[in-house]
């Protein structure tokens, strides 16, 4: 293809210091979900209740620092009515969490934006190319401003988290991950032809559908996590005996039901699990006599196994009450989900 047409246009000298660079983004940002998990497992979230985007990265260094920050969350909801009585010791494991949770997303900053200076004065992108690494930057900032408009939610006489925001906040990550990995996939394809894949028509078209389930997927395993529903009838198949638990219907509306109520939210999930594993079973089972050996088909058994896998964590997690390790690795497989599913569009040239 020629340089037109190229998505993403590094100059050759600098490819592969801009590859290492993407693909350290892309595993820090892991690392920041992963530890965004733990800081939700823990209840660890609303522990720093000022947004300090500079200063906040200095932790508390004496004693008086300390009684002071827990001074201020004394002042708060969350405190008051869960955690009354807690000692200094205990709040400063929960701090450490969203501490640890906010300077990664400081550092990621960092790791961005100087690299990415250094390659622009440098003249390694074309014009093209800059703003869309500057998209990236601006990603990454709104995911930290919708960290903390999260935080507020919870900053309230309801000490608990808008799973809404939650959700968002979550799905920013999600996409800026996405969005880096998109541009390191098209940039490791180089200048090499981008020829239809033999027989993978009705293979792209099923893609699609799995792709647009994972997301909705996704965000219901975010609901999980902001409403608290993976502690809640933790048997399988049923719901505590019930195929589908009455408290699912306790709201007014199917509406409510569905977006808001806990019992409702993991049923959805479950089934969505089980949908999901039949779709990419399918997508499997199609693409793996159609599609030539080389990437796509590589992509698609890596599907296949990431989604397998996913599956019987996600009832490992819901059988033994989401322990934080197994909680948040079932939240970091779901993004290498998404991962190699993006992966599989890029290979059949559905991403371009």
């Amino acid at each position: 293809m020629n340089e037109k047409q190229r998505w993403i246009s590094v100059r050759a000298s600098d490819q592969t210091g801009v590859m290492v660079w993407l693909m350290g983004l892309c595993g820090m940002i892991l690392l920041m979900v992963a530890v965004g998990g733990i800081t939700r497992l823990t209840d660890s979230g609303l522990s720093m209740v000022e947004w300090k985007p500079i200063l906040g990265a200095i932790p508390p260094l004496s004693h008086e620092d300390w009684e002071m920050r827990f001074e201020q969350y004394r002042n708060f909801p969350e405190y008051q009515q869960i955690n009354q009585g807690m000692s200094l010791g205990e709040f400063k494991s929960i701090y450490f969490w969203e501490y640890l949770h906010r300077l990664l997303g400081r550092l990621i900053g960092v790791v961005f934006l100087i690299p990415f200076l250094i390659f622009l004065f440098r003249g390694a992108f074309s014009r093209k190319t800059g703003w869309l690494f500057f998209l990236a930057f601006l990603l990454g900032g709104g995911q930290g401003f919708m960290g903390w408009y999260m935080v507020q939610s919870g900053l309230s006489e309801n000490p608990m988290v808008s799973h809404y925001r939650l959700a968002a906040h979550f799905w920013l990550a999600v996409i800026l991950f996405g969005y880096l990995l998109v541009l390191l996939l098209h940039l490791m394809k180089g200048q090499a032809r981008e020829l239809p894949v033999p027989g993978g028509r009705p293979v792209r078209h099923l893609a699609w559908g799995v792709l647009g389930l994972l997301v909705v997927q996704m965000t219901y395993g975010a609901f999980v996590a902001g409403l608290n529903a993976g502690f809640i009838h933790n048997t399988f198949p049923t719901m505590t005996g019930y195929w589908l638990h009455p408290d699912a219907l306790a709201l007014p509306t199917l509406a409510a039901n569905l977006l808001d109520n806990p019992v409702m939210v993991q049923w959805v999930h479950r089934v969505l699990g089980i949908i999901v594993l039949f779709a990419v079973s399918a997508l499997w089972w199609m693409g793996r006599g159609r599609l030539p050996k080389g990437g796509a088909r590589s992509a698609l058994h890596l599907v296949f196994a990431v989604t397998v896998a996913q599956v019987v964590l996600g009832v490992v997690v819901l059988l033994t009450a989401v322990p934080v390790s197994l909680g948040t690795l079932h939240q970091v497989l779901a993004c290498i989900l998404l991962g190699v599913m993006i992966k599989l569009l890029h290979e059949l040239h559905l991403i371009r």
